[in-house]
């Protein structure tokens, strides 16, 4: 028998987190420990260990992963071979004909196609855009193409015909007998049922580049689960899903830490009111930063991911290689941080495990926003000696103190992260100004408010375990499964069983794992997202809730959105490109448990180091410890407050308030 225990783990590059709920939400243990690459099965037990459980004590545990992010970005993918359409197996090398690096004739033009010509197949067969067969399937031809697949040694096989997204019949009858001697087949009207045959066609083959590595490592996974435990993985639409579905579809797994701590996120911006939040997760190897409306995280449909066109459904985490770990150099003169990562292993300079080369990390701990007497993970001390050692050589070529170079070295790794803020939210039409900034992860609450401040935005959050906050995403997640699904229906030719009948189609397939896992169809909502556009543009605009059995409604809508994001509208005529279904079930017996209140009374700061906040010196600047500060006491910067595992800076200029939740409030001295 299992004890009754909820836990969510994030496996991030650097760290692993877990978050342990008991039944009721009574007793709330949170742990940070080092990241193992090398046996990420273990990494979970020891992460369940440090907040003293074994599994046998779990009765749910939710876990986000970075395998399958890493994987593809490192391209770490199986040997795949691709069946298409008679006449469009290159379909992955034309692509979109776009540069990678316009002005740079010396680079590659685009990255290598993930299927290479020797490992590309055809068979005989065509439908019309509307799914109507025009030549039926070859046999002999798909047994050619079986054949060769043999020979190539494939360990994956994608399947991407043309317009299969219309009727997948003909993919279904290749897919079947396919199974008959491949491990590993991936569906593109499974994966992506969307026109735009080159991402279709890539992301079939992402998603079969990593299903061996996804399939191994649910396998030992389900191996190491207790009977009495159930085994949920996070996936990045913003939900759990079971082992099972995720085996079929392991792009499901791309970026779902950073979607656990949207999805936290929206949790926190929805209890205290706020309309439009920024979040902001940095933390050792990336920071990842979504847009956070009426406490829901905006989905995107289209991604990539290493350079690689991703079509599907996913919380719209902008993702940049700038975090703790994030190496610092000089290039032709110019001070660059990131995308490199020292990662847990041997990590920064500063956590003496054999590091040299300067990172952000470092800088903050130079500058002295970091407690040199703190221990990390559990068995990490921070050398301040080491770290000023790394930045050093960066110092004398720049011909400045360390100090100096540290303080550069933040300030580049935050102009990273002020353009991703950008492409965040201009790119939706939200103007950032009004937005409060949700920060977390290990390194967040140091950059935040300087970063709120070259934004502009005058709210600062902490939440409360702020340092664990993907974890905390992951013990409170709902399950839930989306997929869009193409129709192209012009608004003259409405059609409406045809749109109903797509709807049916897509809600029996989502349900499927919903009513296998117990659920009813009462306990499940469903959401349904339409993206609509003027005939002749490139890309469509989505409407959240669409009314799809009112065209007149949904054509007002649309003019609205246009409206709000452009800010004009005409009377063209419109199409519907896709609709987007999302069926979710909450978990009742898991709730986001809060911290103790603060101690009463005036806190007493710990000690008074020096901290640099600008080229103009250090300043004495004490340091609070986070369960010392009572609701609605408030600190003038500047100050730090500080936790077990993570670190606030509040500069000169900003002051801080405790919530009664557990939150910090800060006013970075911004008029809004």
């Amino acid at each position: 028998m299992s004890g009754g225990w909820q836990v969510g783990v994030d496996v991030g590059g650097t760290f692993t987190d877990v978050v342990a709920l008991n039944q009721g939400g009574s007793d709330t243990r949170i742990a940070k420990v080092p990241s193992r690459s090398d046996d990420p099965v273990a990494g979970l037990l020891v992460a369940l260990r440090a907040v003293g459980l074994e599994w046998t004590d779990v009765d749910d545990l939710i876990h986000g992963t970075t395998l399958v992010t890493n994987a593809i970005i490192e391209n770490d993918l199986a040997e795949v071979a691709l069946i298409a359409t008679r006449g469009f197996a290159d379909t992955l090398d034309i692509g979109r004909q776009n540069r990678r690096h316009l002005y740079r004739l010396d680079l590659p033009p685009k990255l290598a196609s993930q299927v290479p010509a020797e490992r590309r197949f055809e068979v005989r067969e065509r439908l019309d855009h509307e799914g109507r067969v025009l030549e039926s399937m070859d046999p002999v031809s798909v047994e050619e193409a079986i054949r060769r697949i043999d020979e190539s040694g494939a360990q994956a096989v994608a399947v991407s015909l043309m317009h299969s997204y219309a009727n997948a019949a003909h993919e279904d009858a290749l897919g079947e007998r396919l199974r008959e001697g491949v491990p590993f087949v991936a569906l593109s009207n499974r994966v992506n049922p969307e026109a735009r045959e080159y991402e279709r066609t890539a992301t079939t083959a992402l998603s079969a580049g990593v299903m061996p590595l996804a399939a191994s490592y649910l396998d030992r996974l389900d191996a190491a689960r207790p009977a009495g435990s159930r085994l949920h993985l996070f996936h990045s639409a913003g939900g759990m899903a079971s082992p099972e579905a995720l085996r079929e579809l392991p792009l499901g797994l791309a970026t779902s830490g950073p979607a656990a701590g949207v999805a936290a996120a929206g949790r926190i911006a929805a209890d205290l009111g706020i309309e439009h939040a920024i979040s902001f997760d940095m933390g050792g190897t990336t920071t990842d930063v979504c847009l956070v409306f009426d406490g829901e995280g905006q989905i995107s449909a289209g991604r990539s991911l290493g350079d690689r066109p991703l079509r599907q459904p996913m919380i719209a985490v902008e993702s940049i290689g700038a975090g703790g770990g994030s190496v610092a150099r000089l290039d032709h003169g110019a001070l660059v941080v990131g995308p490199e990562s020292a990662g847990a292993d041997p990590g920064p300079a500063c956590y003496a495990r054999g590091g040299d080369r300067p990172t952000v990390s470092d800088a903050n701990l130079v500058l002295g926003y970091m407690n040199s007497d703190r221990v990390i993970g559990g068995d990490i001390r921070l050398d301040v000696a080491a770290a000023r050692a790394a930045i050093e050589p960066l110092a004398s070529a720049m011909d400045m103190t360390v100090e100096e170079a540290a303080l550069g070295v933040v300030r580049v790794a935050n102009s990273a992260m002020l353009r991703a803020l950008r492409r965040v939210t201009v790119e939706r039409g939200i103007d950032g100004r009004q937005c409060a900034l949700l920060a977390f992860g290990g390194a967040g609450p140091m950059h935040a408010v300087e970063l709120a401040r070259a934004f502009s935005i005058a709210t600062v959050i902490v939440p409360a375990h702020s340092s664990v906050f993907s974890a905390l995403g992951c013990v409170g997640a709902e399950m839930s499964y989306a997929q869009q699904r193409t129709l192209r229906m012009a608004m003259e030719e409405w059609d409406a069983e045809r749109v109903n009948q797509a709807r049916r189609e897509l809600t029996t397939r989502l349900l499927a794992p919903l009513l296998a896992a117990g659920y009813g169809e009462a306990d499940v909502t469903i959401e349904e997202v339409a993206a609509i556009r003027y005939r002749g543009q490139s890309y469509a605009i989505e409407i959240t809730d669409a009314p799809l059995d009112d065209r007149a409604r949904l054509n007002r809508e649309f003019l609205d959105r246009h409206r709000t994001l452009y800010g004009f509208a005409t009377e063209e005529p419109w199409e519907l490109m896709s609709i987007r279904l999302r069926v979710s079930a909450p978990r009742t017996d898991a709730g986001l448990g809060s911290p103790p209140p603060g101690a009463a009374g005036e806190p007493v700061p710990q000690t008074t180091p020096a901290c640099t906040f600008d080229a103009g010196g250090p300043a004495a600047t004490p340091r609070y410890a986070r369960s010392g500060l009572a609701a609605g006491y408030g600190l003038a910067g500047p100050v730090v407050v500080e936790d077990a595992w993570s670190t606030v800076v509040v500069p000169p200029g900003a002051t801080l308030t405790a919530h009664e939740a557990g939150h910090l409030h800060i006013a970075t001295g911004i008029t809004p």
